[in-house]
């Protein structure tokens, strides 16, 4: 009997022994998959190791690429403004070539017709009659027959001749004692005047080319005179209208001037110095957007200083309905690219793109670039723009700059 119970003991025993056993196989296998999938992970995460280094490199290759780029960029744009300013030296000596072939052309021409009108004079003395002698010479002097606008319009090109101020001018042409007497197309006189508004007293109402000699100077100066704009006598210094002539120059060209004197141009800062230093005169400045709206903005007085000052600006009362945009760079010298007298840390004109009289820089920039349609994208405000007026961002289609005597005003 015991043995009985000592068996059911052991049976029960062995039966607790194998449900133990049972339950450690379940849990081994457990532990078993979680190994596998600590393997899979331990996989996956070597492989995921794997593509970030991978993608960390190719970053890395980028970052250098994008750098070297930027590098090669740096090297394009130096080189762009080192041509650019070869380009403008070149420019500015073919302009140099162009302007002394024109002044010879238009000597020749106008000696062409002294001699015509010699000849015909010649014809006309009778035969027994002994030729009279010439007078004594006379300083040296630039002869213009009559009548000037006729001649002028004659000239093959009309690019204006910054370099007439000559120091040596040609010998004088002999005159004949009747040579006045000859006839003539006009007895209007034939010029040169001291600006445009003489010209009209003349009556020379006609808007056109015209030979101007300031005062107190020998320089001789082809301009375009406004005898329309009403009251007539205006002297045009400066003209945008179809973005057909480059404005950004150096300081020698924008001192000669250049361009197209019937149509877009700049007469020069030398000639607008000894024009607007014969008297008092005011500026009118206008004004035409893309929508064909038309305004103005006129100042009492307008006048340069000399070189020396670089033709520092003087401005007087401004009245108009364009809103004043050029007072606040009245006052301040005038600024190329090759010559910096702006109060900007930089230079003004290299980000606006042409010559002006630049504060810190410009509420008004007439010699920027000339955009078509208005409103333009650029790195820089470098349009042709009257910020009162339409705004910075907004280049102009048409704008004009003329003066003309104002006895009212005082300097």
């Amino acid at each position: 009997r015991v043995h009985k119970q000592e068996l059911e003991l052991l049976n029960s025993e062995l039966l607790k022994q194998k449900r133990q056993i049972e339950t450690l196989q379940q849990l081994v296998e457990v532990d078993g998959g979680i190994v596998s999938e600590v393997k899979l992970l331990r996989k996956e995460s070597r492989n995921m190791n794997s593509r970030v280094t991978q993608l960390y490199m190719q970053l890395l290759h980028e970052i250098i690429r994008k750098r070297d780029n930027a590098l090669e960029l740096s090297q394009l744009e130096n080189r762009i403004l080192n041509q650019t300013a070869d380009m403008l030296q070149l420019a500015s000596k073919y302009k140099d070539l162009e302007h002394k072939y024109q002044h010879l052309a238009t000597l020749a021409h106008n000696q062409s017709e002294i001699i015509a009108q010699l000849e015909e004079h010649c014809q006309r003395v009778p035969a027994a009659r002994p030729m009279p002698q010439p007078p004594p010479a006379t300083p040296p002097r630039v002869y213009q027959p009559p009548p000037y606008n006729r001649i002028i319009n004659q000239i093959s090109t009309n690019e204006i001749q910054s370099d007439q101020n000559l120091k040596v001018l040609p010998p004088p042409l002999p005159t004949m004692p009747t040579l006045t007497s000859l006839p003539s197309s006009t007895d209007k006189p034939s010029g040169p005047w001291r600006d445009c508004l003489q010209a009209l007293e003349d009556g020379h109402d006609t808007s056109s080319i015209y030979l101007v000699k300031p005062e107190n100077t020998n320089r001789l100066m082809q301009v375009w005179c406004d005898q329309r704009h009403d009251p007539g006598g205006w002297t045009v210094i400066q003209r945008r209208l179809d973005g057909s002539v480059n404005f950004f120059r150096n300081w020698e060209t924008y001192k000669q001037g250049f361009g197209n004197i019937d149509g877009e141009y700049w007469l020069g800062l030398e000639n607008i110095y000894w024009l607007t230093n014969q008297g008092n005169y005011k500026l009118l400045v206008t004004m035409e957007d893309w929508s064909g709206r038309k305004v103005f903005a006129e100042y009492a007085s307008f006048r340069l200083e000399p070189e020396s000052e670089y033709y520092k600006l003087r401005l007087g009362r401004y009245h108009g309905n364009a809103g004043d945009s050029f007072t606040w760079h009245n006052g301040k010298q005038f600024t190329t690219l090759d010559r910096d007298h702006d109060v900007y840390t930089g230079n003004c004109a290299h980000y606006q793109k042409g010559g002006w009289w630049y504060n810190a820089c410009a509420h008004s920039n007439l010699n920027g670039v000339w955009y078509r349609g208005g409103h333009y994208r650029s790195r820089y405000q470098d349009g042709v723009y009257w910020a009162e007026f339409r705004g910075g961002s907004y280049s102009l289609k048409k704008v004009v700059m003329m003066i003309r005597p104002n006895p009212n005003t005082f300097h």
